[in-house]
Order: structure tokens, then sequence, then C-alpha cells
């Protein structure tokens, strides 16, 4: 996978806690220094709504990423974990998937999955993972709020605000899909 230029403009999150789980992410589009966008949707529901995946990167890439994970899905339904690495396997070693930039956010209602295109399919210890120029932020800041008594949904609000007010590729355009 080669580096990505543009790879700022995006924040997504994913919190899992109690019986929900939660993928959120924010809305700007970044070219450079420049805002081209403030409302972009990088979260979806796959798998006839069993599913939640958010991505950062080339969005046209992400949606070719998207669209074979929902095959994956179809292919074996119920096996997120397996879709994924299946996924993984075929972007890793796929002489067109290879090319593309972006990551995915993936979760149901018991797992959540970080999945790129080297091959990694990675599951998170705490409950939470990001992806993306603000993931950091979201990260760290969810991960201290898990032990308050706060919602998964209100746990990634406050996380996704706290990375709007320090990355400047990262809005309060929040969208936010949640399985309980």
């Amino acid at each position: 996978m080669s580096h990505f230029p543009d790879w700022h403009g995006t924040t997504i999150l994913a919190v899992r806690k109690g019986a929900a789980t939660v993928i959120a992410g924010d809305g700007q589009v970044s070219m450079g220094q420049t805002v081209v966008k403030s409302a972009a949707r990088k979260v979806r529901r796959l798998a006839e709504g069993r599913v939640l995946a958010g991505f950062a990167g080339a969005t046209a890439d992400a949606f070719t990423l998207i669209e074979r994970l929902e095959s994956k899905l179809e292919q074996y339904p119920e096996q997120l974990a397996r879709a994924c690495v299946d996924l993984a396997k075929d972007w890793r070693t796929d002489r067109y998937l290879r090319r593309l930039e972006a990551m995915l956010l993936v979760a149901d209602r018991t797992s959540i999955y970080t999945v790129t295109g080297v091959g990694d399919v990675l599951e998170p210890d705490g409950g939470v993972a990001a992806i993306g120029s603000g993931g950091n932020f979201a990260l760290a800041a969810a991960t201290a709020l898990m032990d308050s008594e706060r919602t998964a949904e209100e746990i990634a609000r406050r996380a996704m605000a706290i990375a709007a007010d320090i990355c400047v590729y990262t809005n309060h355009e929040l969208v936010l899909e949640q399985l309980v």
C-alpha cells in the first residue's frame, strides 16, 4: 500500500459498551488545507442493518471495499470476523485491490474490527477503535470515558466532539449509527 498523501480529512470511532455498539464519523472532507465538504456520510449500515462500517481514506476506494465487504457478508452470513479476514486477504493479494487507499472500521453487536490493506484485521482490547486523522484524539477520549456511567452513544458523541475541537481535519457534523 502506498503513502496516503491526502489521508487527513476524517475521524471514525467505534465504541462497544454494554449491549450497544456505535460507529460515529465526522462529515469533513478536506483536500490539502481546504474543506471541500462538511457533511459527508462516512458511516454505513450493511448486511440488512446488522453490520456497521465506517471508512477513512479515498472515498471511491472505500466504496469499493465496502461493496466487497458486503459480498463477503453475503458469502459468510453472521460471520463478521471471517468476512473481514477474507476481505483483508483479497485486499492484500489482489493486484487491483492492493492499490486502494482506505481503511475500514467494521462492527456488529459483539465485535469491532479495523481492516487494512496490508492484511490487518485488528480487534481492540477495550471496546474502542478509531481510524483517520483525528482517530487518535477520538480513541484517547473514548478510552478515558469508558469507565464512566455514559452509554456507548454518549461516549462516542463526546469523544468525537473532543476530536473535532483538536483536529483541524475533523468537524462537528456527526453521523452516528448504533446497534442495540
